[in-house]
């Protein structure tokens, strides 16, 4: 036993003999740094005196590999080995061997009921993820810990020290921390709906966020100006938080190298710049901040975010890293409200047009209306008129434009009665009605028109419990659709009508025998405007709406039609109605109004199922055999006419027989038959026809090699450019619109027999290249839809009316030539409403549109060059750029940005590897922008075609591509009102050179860029 004195009084130790070598052996740097220390100056005294519990100790400790520290004696001497080593930081090595008090400074007063507890009283502690500010690298900082207080016991059976294994946590706490902000700050923007909203949410999250983010400011940058959008813990709008930021002046924050480099900045002076800083929860002020540039969405503007760093936490790895994420996070939840604001105002926009279409339907089915009301009056009393005024041959042309009228007014009807509907103004009123009676006397219009097809028609309404509350002019449009629809379809076999009765109401059951509907197409039967491609029908004609508005108008009377089909054997069409009138308002319910007769609206329906004729007028023109005289002419032309409206078939074929010979086919296959059996000179073709329409026949003669030289016309109402390309490019010679005159069409079959060798092929080029255009919205294609039906009947009035006054003589009969005078003006004024519903059909995307703002051209190109150069550099590719001073203008940013882009890509792409060199320069009024290669070059012939769409120099065809690039950029340039040159480069290579206006540009020394 020894005695052994310290500061603290004396106390036993059990004392062993041993170098100092041998007591302190092992331990890797640390046991070197225990071995160097004069232990003899220490309050420990010299090694030799230790007790061994203390040698045993340091023996564990000094060989463990997990982080371990001791405390020994009254004065807190402590002990590390290498593991622990980094926790120490900056206080090593000073640390090894000093008094805990004097080492750990602010972190000892927290830390210190616990170490007291182990000491004086032996209890063990533990303390998981235990904050401890430690002053590690020269600064406060705040670390974590998983730390253990173990009381180790002496020889005399006292605590004579401390045992702590210890594990940082430090990284993970913060970690943990910080993505729980970040996916705060994800739901809270993922529910924002506007930009606006975004700014606000982040605003509320990163105020919780102090311990990261003491302070956050995010600008948006708006031009040469940066506008604040969010304010983040920094009370006030001082120095430190302008309202705005001009980019050009040197100002508060260094937003403008931010926007420049596309990099995030750091900024370490804020004392000097702004004074005192908030830092958060800690005392410290922020001294520091890291500005990130937060991308936006194309064509908007980008974002810098200020993020104010902790004075307690050094700027590693993790932290910048979690910025990162943070401007990453705040780019994603912008571009989204901003994607949904976008989403917003289209449909808004969408839902606009449509009100406007729906308004403009409505307004000029009216118009029509009266036209026609003064039209047809005049074509029945000629009718009407007894004696000889009239011929036999002008009297069919006079009926002729009767039913034509008559299916126009029934297409006018459709289509009021449909805008109508969208607009939510239909005037229906109920009442209570013998349904059974109205629904066959409804039905009887379409027996004989059953009897003319040569199909059964039977009605099978036995009377119904009790009246049934409809709309009976809504109840007629059902009935005269469904039973239109399958006559229209039913070659063969009957049609049944069936009323019956249900515990919940009445079912309407129209059956037909005819060809039937696919499977895939019922779901869509009762789309507006939807047709089932390659149904065989009587007629082409109708607009596609007629089974939407059966749809439409049973629910308006709360109930509900559904469509049962098979293929090859028929469909079947069910409304169901229910009892009473708890489904309808009752402002909307009468009695007693008298039903009148519906023999006149029957007539429409009835003749466009049958194709628009009479039963004796039903036949297909026989061929003519000339002029009458009996002979055929030896070197008569044959034209092979193909059109599903027989009223149009009779016309041409009387126009054409006096100078062809004409043989007319109701559809593309009897076409394509009669074709093949004798080869026409010339073909004409309706576009729309059942079973195989126009351009389905086109194909099958472009790919028969007999009928291939046959020059192909077709006829449409589709007018406009869109309809004309689509023909010519199918392979058609030539696009006649209906209405056309009957010297028009001659000359066009004239032209096109002479011209039949030939093909047109240059023509129909020239028409490409000049019309193609955007396709028109599903709306759009609905118009072109109606124009045709409405252009088909025109054409019959017109033909007519010309021939009538011919007919009619130098001295015609007054009141006939008044009728027909009134007519025709009509007929005009018609023509004119339809050229009105075909400019809306013709909207078409416009020229280019440019964004300008004033910006600095110098820096937009120098900023190009920075950001491709790392491309640069991988191709082994430098670039020289020559910038004469800041040359500001009135520009379009991003449309400049692409002109530069294309023009440097090109040039990398065809330089061979060599310098590139670029000059922007004022020269006068102008600015001039070169951009020079030394690569492969371009032939003079092509200096001129590679600006035109699709071309490319000859020399660099097998370097791929879409031959757009200088299309694009000619087309901005001279938008800004600029135009663009190539040039040989001296030695070989290409010069582009572009001038622009060069608005409030000033001239400044030259300066260079490598």
């Amino acid at each position: 036993m020894s005695l052994t004195t310290g500061t603290e009084g004396a106390h036993w130790v059990m004392g062993v003999s041993g170098t100092v070598d041998e007591v302190l052996a092992g331990g890797g740097e640390m046991g070197a740094l225990l071995r160097a220390i004069d232990w003899a100056r220490t309050p420990l005294g010299p090694v030799e005196g230790w007790p061994q519990s203390l040698r045993s100790l340091l023996s564990l400790l000094l060989t463990s590999p997990s982080p371990v520290f001791l405390w020994w004696g009254r004065e807190f001497i402590q002990f590390y080995n290498d593991a622990y080593r980094p926790i120490m930081g900056g206080l090593h090595p000073q640390g090894m061997g000093q008094r805990g008090p004097d080492c750990w400074g602010e972190a000892w007063k927290i830390v210190y009921p616990l170490v007291e507890a182990a000491m004086e009283r032996g209890e063990a502690s533990s303390i998981l993820d235990g904050m401890l500010p430690l002053v590690r690298h020269g600064f406060v900082e705040e670390c974590y810990f998983n730390y253990t207080y173990t009381p180790v016991r002496n020889e005399s059976g006292r605590v004579g020290g401390i045992y702590c294994a210890v594990t940082e946590t430090t990284q993970r706490v913060l970690g943990e921390r910080r993505m729980r902000m970040l996916r705060e700050l994800s739901i809270r923007t993922a529910a924002d709906r506007n930009v606006e909203a975004v700014f606000r949410s982040m605003e509320d999250v990163l105020a919780q966020a102090g311990s990261d983010l003491p302070f956050v400011l995010l600008y948006a940058i708006e031009g040469e100006r940066a506008r604040r959008v969010v304010q983040g813990n920094l009370p006030g709008a001082g120095a430190a938080a302008p309202a705005e930021v001009d980019l050009r002046e040197d100002g508060s924050w260094p937003l403008a190298g931010v926007v420049r480099s596309a990099r995030e900045l750091l900024v370490e002076d804020l004392g000097e710049r702004f004074g005192v800083l908030p830092g958060g929860p800690w005392p410290e002020p922020a001294t520091r901040a890291l500005l990130l540039p937060v991308p936006g969405m194309e064509g908007e503007a980008a974002y810098v975010l200020v993020a104010g760093l902790s004075p307690r936490r050094p700027l590693d790895e993790e932290y910048r890293g979690f910025l990162q994420l943070l401007a990453r996070q705040v780019s994603s939840a912008l571009a989204g409200a901003r994607v949904h604001e976008q989403e917003q105002l289209r449909a808004e926009s969408l839902a606009e047009l449509d009100r406007a279409k729906t308004a403009f339907f409505s307004n000029v089915s009216h118009e029509f209306r009266t036209p026609l009301t003064l039209l047809l009056g005049p074509l029945e009393d000629a009718l009407s008129d007894e004696g000889e005024a009239l011929g036999p041959a002008q009297r069919e042309r006079i009926a002729l434009a009767q039913r034509s009228a008559t299916r126009l007014l029934k297409l006018v009807n459709a289509l009021l009665d449909f805008s109508r509907l969208e607009a939510g103004r239909t005037k229906a009123t109920f009442e209570p009605t013998e349904l059974a009676a109205l629904t066959a006397e409804l039905a009887s219009h379409f027996e004989s028109a059953a009897e003319r097809a040569g199909l059964s028609f039977s009605v099978d309404t036995p009377p119904l419990p009790q009246a049934v509350w409809v709309d009976r002019e809504a109840w007629e449009k059902i009935v005269f659709n469904l039973l239109s629809n399958a006559l229209k379809y039913t070659f063969s076999g009957g049609i049944r009508v069936s009323l019956v009765s249900t515990g919940a109401g009445v079912e309407l059951r129209v059956r037909d025998t005819g060809g039937g509907i696919p499977k895939e197409e019922l779901p869509r039967l009762f789309e507006r405007f939807h047709r089932v491609e390659g149904a065989r029908s009587r007629s082409q004609e109708g607009s596609g709406i007629g089974l939407s508005l059966v749809q439409e108008l049973v629910k308006l009377h709360g109930g509900s039609v559904e469509a049962e089909s098979t293929p090859g054997e028929g469909s079947t069409f069910t409304v169901r109605l229910p009892w009473g009138s708890a489904q309808v308002s009752r402002e909307r319910l009468a009695t007693g109004r008298p039903l009148e007769p519906a023999s006149t609206r029957a007539r429409p329906y009835v003749e466009e199922a049958l194709g628009g004729l009479p039963a004796e007028a039903q036949r297909t023109p026989a061929p003519s055999d000339g002029d009458g005289s009996g002979e055929v002419p030896q070197e008569r032309a044959r034209v092979l006419l193909a059109d599903d409206n027989p009223d149009l078939r009779t016309y041409i074929h009387g126009l054409l027989k006096s100078s062809f010979e004409v043989e007319a086919v109701e559809d593309g296959e009897a076409a394509l038959r009669a074709a093949r059996a004798r080869r026409p000179d010339v073909i004409l073709s309706d576009i729309m026809m059942p079973r195989l329409g126009g351009f389905g026949l086109l194909r099958e003669v472009r790919a028969d090699a007999a009928l291939r030289p046959v020059p192909f016309i077709l006829l449409s109402a589709r007018a406009g450019e869109e309809a004309s390309v689509e023909g010519l490019e199918a392979g058609a010679d030539d696009y006649l619109v209906k209405p056309f005159g009957g010297r028009e069409l001659l000359a066009r079959v004239r032209s096109n027999l002479r011209l039949a060798r030939m093909r047109g092929e240059v023509a129909r080029q020239e028409a490409l290249s000049a019309s193609l255009r955007e396709a028109v919205r599903a709306r759009d294609d609905f118009l072109s839809v109606a124009s045709h039906e409405l252009k088909t009947p025109l054409t019959s009035f017109r033909l007519q009316l010309e021939l009538i006054r011919k007919e009619l003589g130098p001295a015609p009969d007054a009141r006939l030539a008044e009728r027909v005078s009134s007519a025709g003006r009509q007929v005009q004024r018609l023509a004119s409403l339809v050229e009105t519903l075909l400019d809306v059909s013709q909207i078409t995307t416009g020229r280019l549109r440019l964004k300008r703002d004033r910006l600095d051209l110098a820096a937009l190109v120098t900023e190009a060059v920075y950001r491709r150069q790392e491309e640069l550099t991988r191709a082994g590719c430098s670039v020289v750029l020559e910038v004469d001073g800041s040359l500001e203008g009135v520009y379009d940013r991003q449309r400049m940005e692409q002109v530069v882009s294309n023009l440097l890509s090109n040039a990398l792409k065809y330089g061979a590897g060599k310098p590139i060199e670029m000059a922007l320069r004022r020269v006068g009024a102008r600015v001039r922008l070169s951009v020079t290669d030394h690569g492969i070059g371009i032939a003079r012939e092509d200096h001129e075609r590679i600006f035109e769409r699709f071309e490319r120099a000859v020399s660099v065809r097998h370097y791929g591509g879409l031959g757009l690039g200088l299309w694009i950029v000619r087309q901005i340039v001279e938008a800004h009102g600029g135009s663009i040159v190539v040039t040989d480069t001296p030695g070989g290579g290409a010069t582009f050179r572009l001038e622009l206006p060069a608005e409030g540009t000033e001239s400044s020394n030259l300066s260079a860029v490598s």
